[in-house]
């Protein structure tokens, strides 16, 4: 007989159900929790089509992504014995969003590789370790290509290690010039902290899950300029308010909402990384994170509701990149790693607040990682044509 809480791996694996059953489960065991914990009611795409119906007065369509590398596992999260972890979310962040619980990942779970499949709705192949853009069109592309807008309206803000090629790929017809530009808060602190670097450790580390592929953090007159030109933070007041910061995530969102600010992009793209600590084998790390993760999620969100241009023409959407293994996983180390690639570690989940979400309603028909862009492109009005996933139709009117 199946448990009825969160399930380790081997407890799947016992199971002898199918993969695609085990995913389903899952996504049911999420629903009922949230249903349970939430007061949320279960949705269809008739339901979420007519909604959409209903916000076509809205002003011109903004998209924030934030994705998290590596995700959480239910046992500290969406189970009984996790919600201590996910008070804004639970309290605050699903009450608002369409939440969908079944996302599937079936690409290399990896940091870098897996944000790029996200990023181009297309598994991609790359090596996780190396700084090389993508193989197919990103959505920062399409979204300025096919609409015509300025380099200036796309914005990544994402770890250093790797990242900084994401924001437009190798494609014909795409690449340079035309994606995204892409600010990285380590690079941007280490330049304007310069001999005082020393005093940021704790803002600087990169990439927990194989230190020695971890590129060194640069920045230089370039970063200063983004810091000066673009986000209109001096040298001495940017690191005054690092100083009062905890981690690299926190850095993140402090850009990302200096960035709304003051240049007000239509589509940004923000990858936290404070999860993957779980590398490290400390337990109380990995939790911390996670409620760090689920704090800030809620300030950006509340940032969006408090812009002027952002307030009530905005659709945020929230998603890990994958998931971990369980704690009894004989090919697995639990917490700290996803390496079994068992429907456990790749069926995760995705939230929908803001413009064109039915509040309060949950989704549990199957979706793909991969989906996310072309349900963007939907959203903002232009075409994901190497796109391998589906419009989202619970998303779209």
């Amino acid at each position: 007989m199946l448990k009825t809480g969160a399930m380790t791996g081997e407890d799947w694996k016992m199971s002898g159900l199918a993969p695609q059953e085990i995913a389903r489960r899952l996504s049911r065991t999420r629903r009922d929790f949230l249903r349970d914990a939430t007061g949320v009611a279960l949705g269809t795409s008739l339901m979420g089509r007519r909604f959409l119906q209903a916000q076509g007065l809205a002003k011109k369509r903004k998209v924030i992504v934030v994705t998290f590398g590596g995700g959480a596992r239910d046992q500290e999260t969406f189970a009984p014995e996790g919600q201590i972890n996910i008070p804004h979310m639970l309290g605050e962040l699903i009450p608002q969003s369409s939440f969908f619980t079944q996302v599937t990942n079936r690409g290399i779970l990896g940091h870098y590789v897996a944000t790029a499949s996200l990023a181009t709705g297309v598994y991609e192949t790359l090596n996780n370790f190396s700084a090389v853009p993508p193989d197919h069109p990103t959505v920062f592309e399409y979204f300025r290509k096919d609409l015509g807008r300025p380099v200036s309206d796309a914005w990544v803000v994402a770890p250093s290690n790797g990242f900084n090629r994401i924001g437009e790929s190798d494609a014909r017809g795409y690449g340079p010039g035309m994606g995204a530009r892409v600010i990285l808060p380590k690079h941007l602190l280490n330049a304007a902290a310069g001999a005082s670097s020393a005093d940021f450790g704790h803002l600087l580390h990169d990439n927990y899950e194989t230190p020695l592929y971890a590129p060194q953090i640069g920045g230089g007159e370039f970063e200063l300029q983004q810091l000066e030109q673009v986000l209109k933070l001096s040298v001495a007041d940017f690191t005054a308010h690092a100083k009062t910061l905890s981690s690299p995530d926190e850095l993140s969102v402090y850009i990302a909402k200096q960035l709304m600010k003051k240049e007000s992009p239509s589509l940004v793209w923000l990858t936290m990384h404070d999860i993957d600590i779980a590398h490290s084998g400390a337990y109380s790390l990995y939790v911390e994170a996670i409620r760090r993760t689920d704090r800030l999620c809620a300030e950006l969100w509340q940032a969006v509701q408090s812009e002027p241009e952002y307030a009530g023409n905005t659709t945020m959407l929230i998603l890990p990149d994958f998931g971990r293994d369980g704690d009894e996983d004989s090919g697995g180390n639990g917490f700290q790693h996803h390496r079994t690639g068992d429907p456990a570690s790749r069926t995760t989940w995705m939230m929908a607040l803001g413009a064109g979400a039915r509040p309060g309603v949950i989704y549990d028909s199957p979706v793909q990682s991969i989906d996310l862009v072309p349900s963007i492109g939907g959203m903002m009005g232009f075409t994901a044509a190497q796109s391998q996933g589906r419009p989202i139709r619970e998303l779209l009117g």
